[in-house]
């Protein structure tokens, strides 16, 4: 419009400016014939984006203010706004300035506009184009790996070998045959990729390319066939060289080797052909039945597959050793585990329970196929993960559930170099452990032919045996769950008699009974304290009191014992005539239905008091002075409070106590070991 200030003109020419003459669709190579494919669908684009430029301009009103009462950048007394001819509008400040606040005063046109434009759906062209370009930039990546094993770690390794600092044919049967490889993938293959995509307008087909690797395939299959072989050769000369592992320790810190080892850039030739496979399949899925590429990219995925095919089995094994170097790496390269025989079966962060006062600290375990690594993880961003605490062998090795009501979910891996109480996260993911463990253990006996039905069930486990006693680290009893010297039977207090651990059979002892020393075989044959019975039977020296043996009286029978072979148990407040409320354990044994048994810790080996049942009188109403969830056992003078955590415990002693007293053995209650032993039993036969 002849009244548009020349601002505006100046901005409508840069709106409407025509696209880019050197581009593509426009070149004078296209002229005459229309485009097509994914050029076709660019063009496309840029008609619909300057239609909706138009549709916007045309519909959305503008807006002018009347500037004539300015005066020193005042704005005066009066400031009309009025709508005028948008051919004459002033250009906003900026683009963005003017389209939001327009869009802010007429929200109603602008849906209007944009809903009337469709989406655009991606065409089947462009996903070929797409797949064919993912090949190239996949292969310009792989060729850089290939020049960088070749010519980097190849051409280093065997000029230092001329120098016969090591064998030269060490360093030619690392590397194989991965000069022939990069040959071929950068001077053949990589140019006439590049070649192709330049001239996708008028060839789009990638077929007929791949066809010329299939010759090649031969390559690969040496490759990976002598890949085992490599990986020995590689971490035998590393431990044996140091200039070997130097010169590969240096590589390993350039830039070019991306923080990844040689063993990792290895992997990349074994890997390559079942991508060429799946990049093959995704490309034949989009490709039309009557295209002129059909049948050359069907005939190279026939013999693309039948190589990929061929090498699965090496694929396993680079995957499993891909994730051993990871692992190796988050270990600080401390741990030697890259193995091809080493296999991870299963990792994971787990509790696990301090052997005296069961206090939970966070750790991460790595069960392999042989061994368990027990790591204590650091808090680091990057470079090592992890410390390695302790490496248990799976030979010997022996799982179980245990049971505690302050800590549940909690099972033990008992081995021949220590033996620890883990605390999963959930019931489910403990027995998901404690499959794994199983699982491994028996697969390894087998291949070892000592296979023996010892893991039928966790329960059927035995504990620690005299024949094992310093071969195998024990399960230390916790401080807690005694309140007595486990040898001789004194009660333990914090000035005269306080706890020791007997690192033979893990009781808790007091300093008289554990003043013993001997060597112990799963600790190297270093000397360690051992407990007094420990100590004969290590050294042989058996005194005749012991030969003998002594009675044990009626007391004398360890609460574990009878534990794990009980009608019920579990801890309960009690209280006796007008002396202050306790915690005891109670027991109530199989063999002996008709008597509690009251110990002060599960694991005490003599019991405070028994009340034999038959005859007493059961009080269950209420008391003021009482706890809730209290009864009483009543006989003549003789009155026994106690009280449970719950009513629903509380019901459940009633059940078993009512029928003992009227001399009825009693019967189990449902869930009784599931809710009421806080530990699993230990019993070391010691």
């Amino acid at each position: 419009s002849p009244n548009c200030s020349p601002a505006h003109k100046n901005y409508q020419r840069q709106t409407e400016q025509p696209t880019d003459s050197g581009s593509p669709v426009n070149s004078p190579r296209h002229a005459l014939k229309p485009p097509n494919g994914f050029l076709a669908q660019q063009k496309r684009e840029q008609d619909r984006n300057r239609d909706m430029d138009r549709i916007t301009h045309d519909t959305v009103p503008v807006v002018k203010t009347d500037r004539q009462g300015l005066v020193n950048g005042d704005a005066g007394d009066v400031a009309k706004r009025e709508i005028i001819d948008e051919d004459c509008v002033d250009p906003p400040h900026t683009h963005i300035e003017w389209a939001e606040e327009e869009e802010r005063k007429l929200p109603e046109q602008h849906d209007v506009v944009m809903n009337s434009i469709p989406e655009q759906k991606e065409t089947n062209e462009q996903k070929l184009y797409k797949i064919a370009n993912e090949l190239l930039q996949t292969e310009k990546a792989y060729v850089a790996r290939l020049n960088l094993l070749d010519k980097v770690f190849y051409s280093k390794l065997l000029e230092e070998a001329r120098k016969e600092t090591f064998p030269m044919d060490v360093v030619k049967n690392i590397f194989s045959n991965i000069s022939s490889i990069n040959t071929f993938h950068s001077q053949f293959l990589l140019p006439d990729l590049e070649k192709r995509m330049g001239e996708w307008t008028s060839t789009p087909r990638i077929g007929d390319i791949l066809q010329k690797l299939t010759p090649f395939l031969k390559m690969y299959a040496e490759y990976v066939k002598n890949f085992d072989h490599a990986m020995d050769l590689l971490k035998q000369w590393l431990d044996r060289s140091p200039p070997f592992k130097a010169i590969i320790l240096e590589i390993q810190s350039q830039e070019v080797c991306g923080s990844l080892s040689l063993q990792h850039h290895m992997l990349e030739p074994v890997q390559r052909v079942p991508r060429y496979e799946m990049l093959l399949k995704d490309y034949l899925k989009k490709l039309p039945h009557d295209h002129v590429d059909r049948r050359d990219a069907e005939k190279s995925l026939e013999i693309i597959a039948t190589a990929a095919t061929h090498s699965n089995t090496a694929i396993r094994k680079t995957e499993n050793l891909k994730k051993l170097l990871e692992i190796y790496e988050m270990l600080g390269e401390e741990e030697d585990i890259v193995n091809p025989s080493n296999e991870l079966i299963k990792e994971g962060h787990i509790l696990k329970l301090a052997a005296r006062n069961t206090s939970a600290m966070d750790r991460y375990l790595f069960l392999f196929n042989n061994m368990l690594l027990y790591c204590v993880p650091k808090f680091s961003l990057v470079g090592q993960k992890f410390t390695v605490r302790t490496r248990i062998g799976i030979d010997g090795m022996k799982v179980t559930g245990t049971y505690n009501d302050d800590y549940p979910h909690t099972f033990q891996v008992s081995g021949k170099e220590r033996t620890l109480e883990l605390q999963a996260s959930s019931e489910q993911d403990k027995e998901s452990w404690i499959k794994a463990f199983q699982e491994t253990i028996h697969i390894y006996l087998q291949k070892n032919e000592t296979f023996k039905s010892a893991f039928k069930d966790p329960e059927e486990i035995p504990d620690l045996k005299i024949s094992e006693l310093g071969k195998r680290a024990p399960r230390w009893i916790r401080d807690n769950e005694v309140t007595m010297c486990m040898r001789c039977k004194e009660a333990f207090n914090a000035l005269t008699r306080r706890r020791h651990h007997c690192r033979a059979c893990g009781y808790v002892v007091c300093g008289k009974c554990s003043d013993y020393k001997a060597p112990l075989e799963y600790d190297g044959n270093r000397i360690n304290k051992v407990c007094k019975d420990c100590n004969s039977i290590l050294t042989g020296h058996i005194d005749s009191e012991e030969r003998e043996g002594k009675k044990k009286g009626i007391l004398e029978i360890e609460a574990a014992q009878f534990s794990g072979n009980s009608i019920m148990c579990g801890f309960l407040q009690y209280c006796e005539k007008n002396k202050p409320w306790q915690k005891v354990w109670c027991v109530i044994p199989q063999k002996e239905a008709l008597v509690l048994y009251l110990y002060g810790a599960p694991q005490d080996v003599k019991a405070q008091s028994t009340i034999p049942l038959l005859g007493y009188q059961v009080e269950d109403g209420p008391r003021a002075t009482d706890p809730p969830a209290s009864f009483r056992l009543s006989q003549s003078k003789s009155v026994h409070s106690f009280a449970a955590e719950s009513e629903d415990l509380k019901q459940r002693w009633l059940k078993v106590i009512r029928m003992a007293v009227t001399g009825e053995v009693p019967e189990s209650p449902e869930e009784n070991h599931s809710t009421e032993i806080t530990q699993e039993p230990s019993s070391d036969g010691v």
